[in-house]
């Protein structure tokens, strides 16, 4: 076990040794993300990384969120999502708005905002309402209603969107300065071009338009290449998605959002078996191929079994 520390200290250095130089004098959280937002130099890229707890209750959620952050020195507070859409008491599709749908995860971002003190941004995650339909019942069903009956499905998605709306504004009131839309079914295993088109797009950029003028606005893409060119309406500063599961350059990206923000580049996949080499590596690579505008990110949650070890490489990899 000594052995192991020692020769997992000693990588550390050593990257901390070799790290990339950029130009700004020593930045705090805040300082460093507004940097890259606006394109200026910064002292090193922001970074942030996050994965499932799985918590019931939001004190515990909090609890865990702000030790993650504080444990690992994370330039933004990713808060995740996992308290459940309430179900309806009829069919899953019968649904009406509504104007807190999720309650406890509001009650988390109010003891996160608090218990960091202005320290750091908060991002809460939101999955889009076609994810959501998922959830309140099977993929296989959501698709039989969108076979069988698309105005009833339609209908769904709306009184879904309207809840997500209500909840997005009650996040950035309470604290938050952006929400992460994830999009997990932008990609031909999950829908077509045109389904996402008709079953997905106007909802998920309805709910980016309702809290457009947060400036951390991210949206999270599972995405295949034939599906970026839907997105480029969407009123997000800030563009998230996996180099490694789609294939798709950052620098190509980054073309097609020349005034977004890129955050990507780590391997969330195979975050477990990263050596301090390859970390630097990625970050190098997506750093250049994005440019000023960068947060380094992993392209989804890393694993929710990662050790404590696993953890630290990134943050002490790149010097945080």
């Amino acid at each position: 076990m000594l052995r192991r520390e020692f020769l997992f200290s000693a990588a550390i250095a050593a990257a901390v040794a070799s790290r990339p130089v950029f130009g700004a004098a020593r930045l705090n959280r805040k300082q460093r993300v507004d940097r890259a937002l606006k394109g200026e130099e910064v002292d090193r890229s922001p970074f942030t990384f996050w994965h499932h707890f799985g918590l019931k209750t939001a004190e515990a959620h909090a609890d865990r969120t702000l030790d993650f952050h504080k444990r690992y020195r994370t330039d933004i507070v990713k808060v995740m999502s996992d308290f459940p859409y309430p179900k309806p008491h009829g069919e899953w599709y019968e649904l009406k708005p509504l104007s807190n749908p999720f309650p406890d995860q509001i009650r988390a971002l109010e003891l996160i905002r608090d218990g960091l003190n202005n320290d750091a941004y908060i991002i809460e995650t939101i999955f889009n309402p076609f994810n959501v339909a998922e959830k309140l019942s099977s993929k296989e069903e959501v698709r039989k209603l969108r076979d069988e009956n698309p105005d009833a499905l339609l209908a769904a998605l709306e009184a879904i969107t309207q809840s997500e709306i209500s909840h997005a504004k009650h996040a950035i009131a309470t604290g938050a300065h952006g929400i992460l839309l994830a999009v997990a079914n932008a990609n031909s295993k999950e829908l077509s071009t045109a389904d996402y088109a008709r079953f997905n797009a106007p909802f998920d950029k309805r709910i980016l338009d309702a809290v457009a003028g947060a400036p951390l606005n991210t949206l999270h893409l599972h995405v295949e290449r034939e599906y970026l060119d839907q997105f480029l309406p969407f009123a997000a500063p800030v563009i998230n998605y996996s180099l490694q599961v789609t294939g798709i350059p950052i620098a190509e990206v980054r073309a097609k959002f020349p005034r977004q923000v890129i955050a990507g580049g780590i391997d969330e996949v195979n975050y477990r078996t990263l050596t301090v080499t390859d970390i630097r590596a990625q970050w190098e690579s997506a750093s250049r191929a994005a440019g000023k505008q960068f947060i380094l990110t992993p392209g989804c949650s890393v694993p929710n079994d990662c050790t404590r070890a696993e953890l630290a490489l990134l943050p002490h990899t790149i010097g945080a």
